[in-house]
Parts: C-alpha cells; sequence; structure tokens
C-alpha cells in the first residue's frame, strides 16, 4: 500500500483550501487502496528559501527543511490543493516545493485547483514544476469553481459530480505513485 500526501498549498489567513483539502481527505479516506494524510504547509513554518546550498545537492542545514524533508520523502504520491493567485500557485506552495529537490523524485502527483476559473492555470504551472522534479503527474484533476463550488466565494458546496473528479483522480494518483514505486526502489528491469 502507497502512502499519499494531501498537501494543502495555501498558508493565508481565511483560506479556502484546508475545507478543500479536508473534504478530498475525507473521500480519499474511504479508499482501501492508499493511506492519504493532511500535510498543511502552516505546520512547517518555511521561511523564504533559506539553504545555503542548492536543493539539489541534498545538503540541508537548516532543521525546518530537514523537518520538511522528512515529511515529503515519506511518501509515494501526493496531491497539491492549491488557490490561483494571479494565474499561478501560491507563493508559499512554490518556496515548500522549492525547498526539496530529490525527495520528490519518480513519484506521481494529483492536483486540485480552485479559483474563478477552477485554479486550472495554478494547475498548470504546478504540472511544469513537477516536470522538472520527475514527478508523473496524472491527467485527471480537479477544479473547484468559486463562483459555482462555494458559497459566498468562502464555505466549500462542491457540485455532485466534483466526488467523481476526486475519485478519477485518485485512481490514477494511486496507479501511479504505485507502478513508480518499483523505480524508487530500484527494482525497475534494466535496459537492454
Amino acid at each position: 500500500m502507497i502512502n499519499v500526501a494531501i498537501i494543502i498549498g495555501s498558508t493565508r489567513p481565511g483560506r479556502n483550501g484546508e475545507a478543500v483539502a479536508r473534504w478530498v481527505h475525507d473521500l480519499a479516506a474511504t479508499r482501501d487502496d492508499a493511506q492519504f494524510e493532511l500535510v498543511d504547509l502552516k505546520d512547517f513554518g518555511l521561511p523564504h528559501l533559506d539553504e545555503a546550498m542548492p536543493p539539489a545537492m541534498g545538503h540541508y542545514d537548516l532543521p525546518h527543511t530537514r523537518k520538511w524533508a522528512d515529511k515529503i520523502s515519506s511518501f509515494d504520491a501526493y496531491v497539491f490543493v492549491t488557490p490561483e493567485y494571479n494565474h499561478s500557485t501560491s507563493g508559499a506552495l512554490k518556496n515548500a516545493i522549492d525547498f526539496l529537490y530529490a525527495e520528490w523524485h519518480n513519484k506521481a502527483a494529483g492536483f486540485v485547483g480552485y479559483g474563478s476559473l477552477g485554479g486550472a492555470r495554478a494547475v498548470e504551472h504546478l504540472r511544469l514544476i513537477m516536470g522538472e522534479l520527475k514527478v508523473a503527474g496524472v491527467s485527471s484533476q480537479v477544479a473547484l469553481s468559486l463562483a459555482t463550488d462555494f458559497e459566498n466565494f468562502s464555505v466549500l458546496k462542491p457540485a455532485a459530480h466534483q466526488e467523481r473528479a476526486v475519485s478519477a483522480m485518485l485512481d490514477e494518483v494511486v496507479a501511479w505513485g504505485g507502478a513508480l514505486k518499483a523505480l524508487r526502489d530500484g527494482t525497475t528491469p534494466a535496459r537492454p
């Protein structure tokens, strides 16, 4: 069984991301094909990237970086819950991703975006970032509109079809996360 992090990608006071992530987690918890854990960026208190060495070197001096690295490396796959700010993801999520390098490699990611256009542009930026980090972004994604999936733009009330979207996305995350496990473990067959 694989371990999947559902990462709350906003630290803003009054954020919608926590409710969205808890909703996704509640749906995921009914499954028996993976373990799911909420990971809240607020719990890690990451400052702006402050390591002297580039993350690709894998040398982390600071306790907050080591704590974050230990948490992220413990997962086989991720679900990123992201708001859309200025046609992109949040600065807090981008910063948290940039703190690490190899801890992300050869894993899978799904995306739950929310915003005026369902967070679609934020997700597209995350897909580019994940590609550089050797993370396989799954095709299915969840796009929550502030106008139709929230009451007064702040209380989550997802349309009925959104549960099916979450299920489809999680199906792919679990399948890809499991398939990439062999690559992470070094058990893939050698090339001829």
